[in-house]
């Protein structure tokens, strides 16, 4: 087995603490994970140097800093029950030079992820390209796994998608109708059955719904609104809780109508004023509060004290 082999197949099999998936849609009292976003080496000097279409031949800092979540995340007390990076992995699209480089030593950095803490990775638009193909969606799946799958953990259900099945799917058209034909019949069991009910479903994706408001205008940040209003209402319907996300580098989203659109700012490249940070996500029997940390503060004072009561209630 190649020596970061292990971390992977712990992120693919995501075995938390050594629990069946029947026992863990068991609902057992409240807990935590973290969700990051974009890491996305490659990106700061290129962001830099105004040459985002490059993909970036330079990456310490992105490193250096993924590093500090990993051990900051390791240090906390309790432990995570996962950590979630909600993609953008690497700056380098598919096929171009530096891809196998970033993808090697991000994988390094994640290897000092702590044993109990399973990873899970959520494809984004430069881990697949912007309009992804069979080939790259295949790619990412062979290096980080599924590109869209579900997981249960403590009785709640998580559903990771490909957001780019979404915003621009015209050279894979039956890849994105297989993941309608998924996400259909998971929602449908999740609100309907057969089986045990989920106390929360939680959706993990890239591209947020929307920054601000879901009736906002189209941009390279968000779905377009079609695609928008139909995923908000199937959400709806089913009694999803919360939409995690990355894509936009700055902190955005609202709880609106029920329904949380939460947008993480990055590990990696701040194309706004947010602290290099991950996001402390709070989960109790009737809500999901989430808070997001700057690397700094994690590493020092560990999540915040009102959150760790919660864990205690």
């Amino acid at each position: 087995m190649a020596e970061d082999e292990d971390i992977f197949l712990r992120a693919k099999q995501r075995t938390f603490t050594g629990l069946t998936e029947d026992e863990q849609k068991e609902w057992k009292g409240s807990f935590f994970f973290i969700q990051a976003a974009d890491p996305q080496l490659g990106l700061m000097k290129a962001w830099r140097e105004h040459d985002c279409d490059g993909g970036g031949d330079e990456w310490a800092d992105e490193v250096r800093l993924t590093q500090q979540a990993v051990e900051a995340v390791n240090q906390l007390n309790p432990r995570p029950k996962f950590m979630v990076l909600c993609g953008d992995l690497v700056h380098a699209m598919p096929g171009t030079p530096y891809r196998d480089g970033q993808e090697r030593d991000l994988k390094v950095v994640l290897r000092g992820t702590h044993p109990s803490i399973p990873l899970v990775f959520v494809s984004g638009n430069h881990d697949l390209g912007n309009t992804p193909t069979p080939e790259t969606v295949s790619q990412f799946c062979r290096a980080w796994g599924e590109d869209y799958f579900n997981f249960w953990v403590g009785g709640v259900l998580c559903l990771v998608l490909n957001s780019q099945l979404f915003f621009d799917p015209s050279a894979c058209l039956e890849l994105r109708d297989a993941q309608e034909a998924w996400l259909e019949d998971q929602l449908n069991r999740a609100s309907q059955g057969p089986g045990v009910l989920p106390k929360h479903i939680l959706v993990f994706q890239h591209i947020p719904l929307y920054l601000k408001t879901p009736d906002e205008e189209d941009d390279y940040f968000n779905l377009q609104r079609a695609t928008r209003q139909r995923l908000l209402e199937r959400f709806k319907r089913a009694g999803v809780k919360a939409v995690f996300s990355g894509h936009y580098h700055r902190n955005a989203g609202g709880l609106i109508n029920g329904l949380d659109m939460v947008v993480s700012s990055a590990i990696g490249c701040q194309l706004g004023e947010d602290p290099h940070g991950v996001r402390v996500v709070v989960v109790t029997a009737n809500q999901v509060i989430h808070r997001y940390h700057s690397l700094d503060d994690l590493s020092v004072r560990g999540m915040d004290e009102d959150l760790k009561k919660l864990l205690l209630a």
